[in-house]
């Protein structure tokens, strides 16, 4: 009777042993997993931070940020619009793959306003649906813009979380004839713009909303020991701008615009004070960039691009060039500024790889892999840059070179005030893909000396040639998701407005009809 009991003793012992011991390397397996926080910013310029010289130096946490990591003076987005930006953020491929761009009119810019048909394919893999393969959770606070109808939410294509909106802050609106947005917890909504989630005058409590949430779900995941993902990505620099009262009235570029910039400025230092208290600021990686540059069609209202040419709408410098920044206290050495070309696409590509996990070998990613470059190993890795304009590709850059296969900034709307360079910011769309204009960004940011002919010009295309090529020898087009718009489609009766007696009365009948896309 000894010996049995004896041994079934040993072998509850060796049990419990082997559960501890699965469980022992579970939990050191979920530590080497970073976490990844996005900070996204909505219509901010690559000129609106200190770190890239902006006068004002209202920014002293994302600068703080950079000295304490690394800085990208060349980082793109991969549109120079919202929606397709944050599309090709999150799947880590072009607009012109992902299917977030419309075929209605030549070179034309197409979003995701209230009427929008579409939204981001579910044959797409977006970065929260990629990390829930190594066990991440993940929440998305701000500006979706990738689709308002049910199948597109958040919650629908991966994340846990989501606070905040599927659209624009555009409004006020009378609910009659148009709906103000949403704003959700979640799968429900709890609100709308204006009505319940005020926006008066340059006034507003959102980004303080905003911030809170953020904090909050990093505590709770760091409690539960979960690696997450964090987008955050408040709109508040969009027009109309907002802040809060802690803020209103404080910039010194007399503007709602200015004080929007000083208020998520500040999120950005709560947020990775957060990270600090909690101790995981060495298990993070934080990026900070922005959808696409500052509208200079907005003036005063509107953000800064500092040196670049024209801003928003176009594929000029200004419209595409934004503030980069990556921080990772313990891989990343403080106070780098790096040569590497950069993309707003990388930044999943990178995730996915720091996680330990493997992107989908069916298709074609434009971003890259920027550990090497981030951890010291390379300086930076050649790659092209490619800026598209709804449906056509208008430019692309390897190294220093630029070439201008298009040229357009619009016939009616002035995307570059003050600003002329002849043969460059052409009011007609002007296709020059037989003879491209070249510029050597490294020491003509503006983009204001052409270079058409001679021993640079046959060195810069000798260099892009090969990309080119390949790139269009390679592309499979998404099928457009941006082309179709329906009254009867926009926010009247979000999942939720029941609950708070808040559905208003739409169209009973569909009127969808081909976009009017004229930018």
């Amino acid at each position: 009777q000894h010996y049995y009991i004896t041994n079934n003793l040993r072998m509850i012992l060796l049990v419990v042993l082997s559960v501890l011991v699965t469980l022992g390397n579970a939990s050191a397996n979920d530590v080497t997993k970073p976490n990844i926080v996005i900070m996204y910013m909505d219509d901010m310029g690559w000129g609106d931070i200190g770190a890239n010289g902006n006068w004002a130096k209202e920014t002293p946490n994302i600068d703080k940020m950079a000295s304490e990591g690394m800085l990208f003076p060349s980082f793109y987005s991969a549109a120079p619009i919202c929606s397709p930006s944050r599309a090709a953020l999150m799947t880590g491929r072009l607009p012109i793959r992902n299917g977030f761009y419309s075929t209605n009119r030549h070179g034309v810019n197409a979003y995701t306003p209230q009427t929008i048909v579409g939204g981001i394919t579910e044959t797409e893999y977006l970065l929260p649906q990629l990390l829930k393969e190594g066990g991440y959770k993940s929440k998305i606070i701000g500006k979706w813009h990738m689709g308002h109808r049910p199948d597109y939410l958040p919650l629908n294509r991966g994340f846990d979380e989501f606070f905040g909106s599927p659209n624009c802050h555009f409004g006020p609106y009378d609910d009659v004839k148009t709906p103000n947005a949403p704003v959700y917890k979640d799968d429900l909504m709890l609100g709308r713009y204006y009505t319940n989630y005020t926006i008066h005058k340059g006034l507003s409590n959102l980004t303080q909303i905003f911030i809170k949430e953020g904090t909050d779900f990093i505590e709770n995941q760091a409690k539960a020991g979960n690696p997450f993902l964090l987008y955050w990505t408040p709109d508040a620099n969009h027009q109309p701008a907002y802040s809060s009262e802690m803020f209103w009235g404080k910039s010194r570029r007399d503007s709602s615009y200015g004080d929007s910039v000083m208020e998520v400025d500040y999120g950005v230092g709560v947020i990775l004070a957060k990270l600090k208290e909690l101790n995981i600021e060495q298990n993070t990686l934080v990026f900070f960039s922005s959808d696409n540059g500052a509208e200079g069609i907005a003036g005063k209202a509107g953000g800064s691009n500092g040196p670049l040419l024209c801003g928003k709408q176009t594929t000029f410098e200004g419209g595409m060039r934004e503030p980069g920044i990556a921080w990772w206290p313990g891989t990343i050495k403080p106070g780098v500024i790096s040569p590497q070309l950069g993309t707003t696409m990388d930044i999943l590509v990178t995730a996915v790889g720091v996680a330990g996990l493997q992107l989908p070998s069916d298709r074609i990613y434009d971003g890259i892999d920027l550990f090497p470059v981030l951890s010291g190993k390379v300086e930076s890795i050649e790659r092209p840059v490619w800026y598209y304009r709804g449906n056509e590709l208008f430019a692309v850059r390897v190294g220093q070179y630029k070439a201008h296969l298009w040229t357009w900034s619009h016939e009616h709307y002035n995307f570059c005030p003050g600003e002329y360079v002849k043969d460059v910011t052409t009011p007609d769309q002007v296709n020059r893909t037989s003879n491209p204009i070249v510029i050597n960004l490294d020491n003509d940011p503006g983009e204001k000396y052409t270079i058409t002919s001679g021993a640079r010009f046959k060195e810069a295309m000798a260099l892009i040639n090969p990309y080119l090529q390949q790139h269009r020898d390679t592309m499979v087009r998404g099928e457009p998701s941006l082309n179709y718009c329906d009254k009867m489609v926009m926010n009247w009766a979000p999942r939720g407005c029941e609950e708070i007696n808040y559905c208003l009365q739409g169209p009973t009948t569909s009127s969808i009809k081909l976009c009017g896309w004229d930018h």
